[in-house]
């Protein structure tokens, strides 16, 4: 009976990997299939939520499980009332017509790769459209960085904002780290939580190599380049001293480089200090000056609410019920590498 069910259980797991790695291959395909039509620009659309009006509603819900009916009445004949007021207020100074300022807000939910950027410079090339000077962007920001032409390419979408004389103000409830707070200097006015993970400054980059590997089963590996440093460094072939010093060369290049973007847009930082590849919580990151207050963007939010018009701004891609499957269980794949690959740097708290 034992070996009856071991054998069995060995079946079921064997069908198991099967189906996955099938799912797996299907998504793939559908998911590339996906990003070469969204890449024409025909599956999508911008969403706009009114923040103020679900603020209104989230209290109207709470009152009504709270207050009692009469006083629930007179709170709302007493609102009732003052924008009557309001409204009269604004005709007798002839400014029922002005239009409040505007907050418009987006979100970047980064990657390795940076893939919302795409996302992102539709949302922005929208908000351009209609947006002034009187108007102001916030972007909420969650980034532990990745590749650095692509965050390059992301901080150049938010350089776009300052560009057009708009405000721009970034928020960081959880990360904005290397390529993240690449991105987040570019903003006005950097707003984090108290334990944001903020900074570092840095570059890193690692390669496995298999030469050995190889060279022990008797596996000869060619590798022709033109050009003395086309190549240098390579996961098959042999590294050489002077290909490493190289690319230790151009990792130095790359981080002056970085430096030197955020010592453009944070005038007053001592680079020396904070351009280490540390990184700090929210409340050590404002003595650093890496950010300019503590605070969460549910609270920036709820700030100016009674300032501003409140809208969330985002695009949304258009996808069947494969490309779904497909962008799920590739999604799910790569927040595991990145948890697995992060999880050794990362300070946890039980």
């Amino acid at each position: 009976m034992i070996a009856f069910l071991s054998e069995y259980g060995m079946f079921l797991a064997k069908v198991a990997t099967l189906v996955v790695a099938i799912l797996f291959v299907i998504g793939g395909i559908a998911a590339t299939a996906s990003r070469g039509r969204q890449k024409a620009g025909q599956d999508g659309e911008l969403k706009v939520r009114h923040l103020n009006e679900e603020f209104e509603d989230l209290k109207d819900s709470l009152e009504a499980e709270i207050l009692p009916e009469a006083q629930r009445k007179k709170a709302h004949k007493a609102k009732r009332k003052q924008e009557k007021l309001e409204a009269k207020q604004k005709k007798k100074a002839g400014t029922e017509d002005k239009v409040e300022p505007r907050l418009f807000v987006l979100d970047f939910d980064g990657d390795v790769q940076a893939s919302a950027v795409d996302h992102l410079r539709r949302e922005i090339s929208a908000v351009l459209q209609v947006a002034t000077q009187n108007d102001e962007v916030l972007v909420r920001l969650q980034s532990p960085g990745g590749l650095v032409h692509s965050y390059g390419l992301a901080a150049s979408q938010l350089r776009r904002i300052r560009n057009s004389g708009i405000k721009l103000t970034v928020t960081v409830d959880e990360v904005a780290a290397s390529g993240g707070y690449m991105m987040a200097c570019i903003a006005d006015r950097i707003v984090a939580a108290p334990f944001a993970v903020i900074g570092s400054i840095g570059v890193v980059a690692q390669i496995p190599n298999f030469h050995r590997l190889l060279k022990k089963n008797d596996i000869d590996m060619e590798l022709m380049t033109a050009g003395e440093y086309k190549r240098t460094m390579t996961m098959l072939g042999e590294n050489t001293e002077k290909g490493r010093a190289k690319f230790q060369e151009e990792l130095e290049e790359t981080h002056q480089l970085f430096k030197s973007f955020v010592r453009d847009n944070r005038r007053g930082l001592d680079l020396d200090k904070v351009a280490t590849g540390e990184h700090w919580f929210g409340s050590q990151a404002k003595e650093l000056g890496l950010v300019d207050e503590i605070m969460t963007s549910d609270e920036l939010l709820q700030l100016r609410q009674s300032s501003h018009a409140l809208y969330q701004v985002q695009w949304e891609a258009k996808r069947k019920l494969g490309e779904r499957l497909g962008f799920s269980l590739e999604s799910s794949l790569q927040r595991a590498v990145e948890k697995f690959w992060h999880r050794g740097s990362q300070r946890q708290i039980h």
